[in-house]
């Protein structure tokens, strides 16, 4: 039986006073820990902001997917903020990864694709930012 791999890693940059990047990097499966760790920050973040734009890029090459309570913490956070969101591109390759991009945009304002390569993806997000 093989070792079980987990990792998250957040970060959130504020881009003048509207504008939020968000860049996620998953290895194995999304918990909920992982959602009480990202929501608490990116609501700090747009503090403040009358209209905010949040632009992600998510690193999903090692991602497996969500645990069930995890999913459930992703769908309220784009129930939450979804109109927010303006540009989200992800990178990865897998086929489950293309469908989720395609499904994320129905909780979105804003757009979403998915990228094989990290330089694609931020040459990407830097277009209209």
């Amino acid at each position: 039986m093989g070792e079980y791999h987990h990792g998250f890693s957040v970060s959130i940059e504020r881009a003048g006073n509207e504008r939020v990047l968000l860049s996620l990097r998953a290895r194995g499966k999304l918990e909920h820990q992982d959602y009480e760790t990202l929501v608490p920050m990116l609501e700090s973040a747009l503090a403040g902001m009358t209209h905010p734009k949040i632009d992600v890029l998510f690193d999903m090459r090692e991602l497996e997917g969500w645990e069930i309570r995890a999913a459930w913490d992703d769908l309220k956070l784009g129930l939450k903020h979804g109109r927010q969101f303006d540009k989200v591109a992800m990178v990865g390759s897998k086929h489950w990864q293309e469908i989720a991009a395609k499904v994320g945009t129905w909780f979105i304002g804003g757009e979403a694709r998915i990228f094989e390569q990290r330089e694609e993806a931020l040459a990407w997000l830097r277009e209209s930012a």
